[in-house]
């Protein structure tokens, strides 16, 4: 049997050659397999638009139920969802997506009431949910709404010049609402003037900043909700006299707060850092960096938060009950005065005390033992009974949990009111702060994060000088540098 050709040279070549070409089409194999199941990308834009927010992820990666989201949409836009969905479906093997045509199946948009192209739906244990646009914060509102059921009531008071919640100026909290009703809370406004008693449905109650006193049934109704286990988020601007803009020192609520923990000063922060000249701030507003460790705001970090006319506050230790916490502070740079009746406000170092001041706390205080013992004999009962089956589960561990919450008032003092009206509630971190706050509030922790960015304007705009400059340099300019460079080198070979 001749072997020669064996050892020929061209027979080397051509193994070496199918050796090679089978390595390579086994690596690409390889990655496309890889790539297929495990998609990977950067996002290297400098406010990371093409990345899903801190909220999105720790929603979605921790499902604990299949989630379905369906597009219902013509099949040549279905790449311009894919980019986000993709996104989603990525972070979890528990949340799927489907692309429908409603034009090559209208029986299932029809059964599922689609009437127009673009409509997203999100389903999970057996509830649907509809988010209006394909943008990430439609799509997570509607993700938390399907899984989170029933929707929780804020409650906003009125009556005594509070920021109203349907007031559209700057200063109105129109926005606030809006973004609460997007985020699966409903609003309302309640009298304790009328009937001093906050009803027993108010998931969350909101003192937004009054202008003038708080009668003392008010002061009583606020108290007891508190105590018997309801939620404020509690908001007191610093008593200014500024000509026509007064605001009242509150004394009786001011003394309230005392019961709480909390001591509101009566003076006015001012941050000389310069850091508030960078967005257009004076010293008036002062701005925030730096936070506590407390869950409202652990996940803020980097992030810049904006406080107009606010005011310092202390704690106070020893009060039976009640545990309070520090949320964030001034900078070093910032001074409080007590001159609180001219607008024209001038830092006096010798007098005025320096900073870091803080400008928010929150507490919880202990539903007293009258308000448990209506509970405590049935909850000591189904104890025992539960030490004497053995172990408990893991669903009566979270139960047990939850009934602590409930046995809690949780309350939120903020030293101003202006941090989430209209013009400022959009700056930088107030309205994940704001939203983080509620959250806590209403025993929802898990929706505590940082929320999906807004598209930011990044358009360059340049006077009719730069425009001219940039036109004569590229487009005259640059030409004419090649054409000169040509002819001297043409010149030089001649």
């Amino acid at each position: 049997m001749k072997t020669g050709w064996l050892k020929a040279r061209q027979t080397k070549y051509t193994a070496y050659v199918t050796l090679y070409v089978a390595i390579v089409l086994a690596a690409v194999a390889v990655v496309n397999f890889l790539a297929n199941r495990h998609n990977w990308s950067y996002d290297s834009t400098s406010n990371k638009r093409y990345s899903l927010s801190d909220q999105t992820k720790k929603i979605v990666k921790n499902l604990k139920t299949d989630l379905k989201i369906t597009l219902f949409d013509r099949t040549s836009r279905f790449e311009e969802a894919r980019d986000l969905l993709d996104r989603y479906d990525n972070l979890s093997p528990k949340l799927s997506v489907e692309y429908i045509d409603p034009d090559k199946k209208p029986q299932i948009a029809r059964a599922m009431g689609v009437t127009s192209y673009g409509t997203v739906y999100v389903e999970a244990g057996g509830k649907r949910e509809e988010a209006r646009y394909v943008t990430e914060e439609e799509i997570t509102n509607a993700i938390i709404r399907v899984l989170k059921g029933g929707k929780k009531t804020v409650c906003a008071i009125q009556g005594s010049g509070e920021h109203s919640l349907d007031e559209t100026g700057r200063e109105g909290y129109s926005a606030f609402k809006e973004l609460l009703e997007k985020n699966n809370y409903e609003t309302r406004t309640i009298s304790l003037l009328e009937k001093p008693e906050v009803p027993s449905d108010c998931s969350v109650l909101l003192v937004g900043g009054p202008r003038y006193d708080y009668v003392e049934p008010v002061v009583k109704a606020i108290e007891n909700y508190v105590q018997a286990g309801g939620r404020a988020l509690v908001m007191l601007d610093p008593p200014v006299r500024f000509g026509q803009d007064t605001i009242a020192r509150n004394q009786a609520f001011v003394k309230e707060l005392e019961n709480w923990g909390v001591i509101l000063n009566e003076d006015l922060v001012l941050d000389t850092s310069g850091i508030g000249g960078l967005f257009g701030l004076g010293p008036e507003v002062p701005l925030v960096a730096d936070y506590g460790t407390h869950p409202i705001v652990r996940e803020m970090k980097e992030i810049a938060t904006a406080f107009p006319l606010a005011r310092s506050i202390d704690t106070k230790n020893g009060v039976d009950g009640v545990t309070v916490e520090k949320l964030f502070s001034s900078t070093s740079n910032s001074y409080a005065t007590t001159k609180l009746d001219s607008p024209e406000i001038e830092i006096d170092p010798k007098h005025d005390k320096k900073g870091p001041f803080n400008l928010a706390v929150a507490g919880t205080i202990k539903v007293k033992a009258e308000k448990e013992s209506g509970g405590g004999g049935k909850k000591a009962d189904s104890q025992k009974s539960d030490s004497g089956n053995g172990n408990q589960s893991a669903d009566q561990d979270q139960k047990k949990q939850e009934d602590q919450k409930k046995n809690e008032g949780r309350f939120v003092v903020v030293g101003s009111s202006g941090w989430v009206a209209n013009n400022m509630l959009h700056f930088n971190g107030n309205r994940d702060l704001a939203l983080n706050m509620i959250n806590w509030l209403s025993s929802d922790e898990d929706l505590i994060s940082i929320r999906p960015k807004e598209p930011e304007d990044r358009r360059l705009s340049l006077t009719r000088q730069q425009m001219s400059r940039i036109f004569y340099t590229s487009v005259v300019g640059l030409p004419l540098i090649i054409l000169l460079a040509g002819i001297s080198v043409w010149w030089r070979r001649r």
